[in-house]
């Protein structure tokens, strides 16, 4: 949850900490700070707030150094406060930064305690800077201090790790938390993100579970779980720094939803190159996997648990095979039938998020085959990451970087590479023949046109937005695949505008939900010219008919008009199985608007991070 930069080099590395905390600022909010190396001691700057606060008292104090880390916190242990913000330093000697949770801190405080050590922070992170001052203190070199700190650990971590007694070194270590390592020339950075470090390297090696890593200037080396030597893959991030830069736009989320167009035509672009709905999509076994598969198991978080939801519908419909949708933090601790030829899906942007991850892990575990070869397929934004690598197939959506803490073009293209699931599945089962093959790619074709044709109602949602921004609730309904996105419209508004939203399937309207509606109470209704809209319609007249005040987002072709307290807007002419991907972009520009006009923090909304990588 939290973003971590670290740099040793022949340069000032201040202005790359600063920067690169920017860039992470979207993983954590609440506190920000540096620690570097300056002469013979460790000088460090920590502030609560923004980083532009912590940037600010860092030019005061003139800070120049050629070693440092950085770190940009979304609190767990202890408030927010300065004393709790990162880096956190053991005797003056040692500074420390680390993402991730400590779960046996209460006892190794305590050991440490016992030892002479003094606390200054809430924090379970003091803890790991005191346990390798200890061992330091015994004779153990940095990197050795690390490794042996690490194995006392019990939680999920990343840490990158600074000493005056060791000015040509900078380590890390990986449990559980993203963290990577950027090659230079003649200087050498770790990272929870390569938007922290693009400015200076496009090469990079993802640390694996375990790993430990030793920098200097002149190189890196990567050590396992077991502190051997290994050799880990240097990539080239495609990553652009135009890509990281709000160019015309007010906020990365207005960005992020006016880019779905092309997001979106880059994702199918890459079905069309595979000529269509082929196995080949999801890797090379995939022909052989999905082909055996006899039900769809789904585990996600947030808003990739709703484009699970959607993915529900078609998978069933287009596959005919049973599909379950789990949120990954429930499914991990129930007890579920284990199916060694259930195909597990695991949704997430980052490929990071923790409760997914570990969902994944206890999946595998059920089924009879080995781990390895379970049938299982992650969908994910970023290559490379963590829920990738431990999948036997991967679908890479083309959403590129995603910096706005509410998720918009990451939500779209997954449901577009679900969408493409269903369909391969159903055409290996039988289901699905040529012509209704080319009738859906037809269909994925055209999409990126009809999301164009919906954010240019941008002005006419605006206006609602006024109506939304003075009131505390909403209700969104929508019905068959549209109630997902009812869900989603719902997540959006909570997320940034802090208004209490519910999202419901209008069919359950009657069975208590419609105790809550009165003139204060705007209900938001998706309804699209399908199968189910005359259904909708008579939920509408439920509202109407206790003085609800409706905003109906339909079709063009449908028979919508407005009328004393329904508003309507009409989406383009209706687009078939694809629509909840074109309904999906009204409500994100109503909770984007209304955040607006209720002065909120569009980008970093209050309490939440981007990248979830804690339980």
């Amino acid at each position: 949850m939290c973003g971590i930069v670290g740099a040793i080099a022949n340069r000032d590395v201040v202005p790359l900490l600063v920067d690169g905390l920017k860039r992470l600022e979207y993983r954590g909010y609440d506190s920000a700070g540096i620690a570097v190396l300056s002469g013979a001691d460790v000088r460090r700057v920590r502030r609560t707030g923004r980083v532009a606060e912590m940037e600010a008292a860092a030019l005061a104090e003139g800070l120049d150094a050629q070693l440092g880390i950085g770190h940009t916190r979304w609190a767990t242990h202890g408030g927010v406060t300065e004393s709790n913000a990162h880096p956190h330093i053991s005797h003056g000697e040692l500074a420390l930064v680390h993402n991730g949770i400590i779960e046996n801190h209460e006892a190794q405080r305590q050991r440490l305690q016992a030892l002479g050590y003094v606390f200054e922070s809430q924090t379970d992170t003091e803890v790991i800077a005191h346990l390798i001052h200890h061992h330091r203190a015994h004779g153990a070199s940095l990197l050795g201090a690390l490794q042996l700190t690490v194995k006392e650990l019990h939680g999920a971590y990343a840490l990158a790790v600074i000493d005056k007694r060791d000015p040509s070194t900078l380590v890390a270590a990986r449990m559980g938390c993203p963290l990577l390592v950027g090659l230079g020339e003649g200087e050498n950075f770790v990272a929870s993100d390569v938007s922290a470090i693009v400015s200076a390297t496009r090469r990079v090696i993802f640390l694996e579970e375990g790993d430990t890593a030793e920098l200097t200037r002149d190189g890196v080396q990567v050590f396992g779980a077991d502190d051997a030597p290994v050799a880990r893959e240097v990539h080239v991030s495609d990553v652009s720094l135009a890509s990281l830069e709000l160019g015309p736009y007010r906020h990365f989320m207005q960005k992020e939803i006016h880019e779905q167009p092309r997001a979106i035509g880059d994702t199918v672009e890459g079905i069309l190159d595979a000529g269509g709905f082929d196995p080949g999509l999801f890797g090379k076994d995939a022909a052989s996997v999905l082909a055996d598969v006899e039900s769809v198991q789904i585990l996600a978080c947030g808003t990739s648990y709703y484009a699970g939801l959607t993915a529900r519908y078609w998978i069933e419909a287009l596959a005919g095979l049973p599909c379950a949708v789990d949120i990954a933090s429930e499914y991990r601790y129930r007890t579920v039938v284990g199916n060694p030829k259930q195909l597990v899906v695991t949704i997430s942007q980052s490929g990071e998020t923790l409760d997914t991850m570990e969902a994944l892990k206890y999946a595998k575990a059920q089924g009879q085959s080995a781990a390895d070869q379970s049938p299982t397929l992650s969908i994910c934004n970023v290559p490379e990451s963590a829920i990738p690598r431990a999948s036997r197939l991967v679908f890479l959506t083309r959403a590129g970087a995603e910096i706005g803490v509410a998720s918009t073009k990451a939500f779209t293209t997954q449901l577009v590479a679900l969408f493409a699931l269903a369909v391969t599945l159903g055409k290996l089962r039988g289901k699905i023949d040529a012509a209704r093959e080319g009738e859906l790619l037809e269909a994925l074709r055209h999409l990126p046109g009809s999301v164009q044709h919906a954010l240019n109602l941008e002005p006419q949602v605006a206006s609602w937005a006024e109506k939304f921004a003075p009131r505390q609730h909403a209700l969104f309904l929508g019905r068959g695949t549209h109630y997902p996105i009812a869900l989603e419209g719902a997540l959006k508004l909570k997320e940034i505008s802090y208004i209490h939203a519910e999202g419901y399937p209008a069919g359950e309207l009657k069975h208590g939900p419609l105790a809550l509606v009165d003139t204060q109470m705007p209900v938001v209704v998706i309804a699209p010219n399908d199968a189910l809209l005359e259904k909708v319609k008579s939920n509408i007249q439920e509202v109407r008919a206790r003085g609800g005040e409706m905003f109906v987002f339909a079709d063009a072709d449908s028979s919508f008009s407005e009328s004393e307290g329904v508003h309507v807007i009409r989406t383009p002419r209706h687009v078939g199985i694809l629509s909840p991907i074109v309904h999906a972009i009204p409500v994100q520009l109503l909770a984007y608007h209304t955040a607006l006009a209720r002065g909120t923090d569009v980008d970093k909304p209050r309490n939440l991070a981007k990248s979830v990588t804690v339980e």
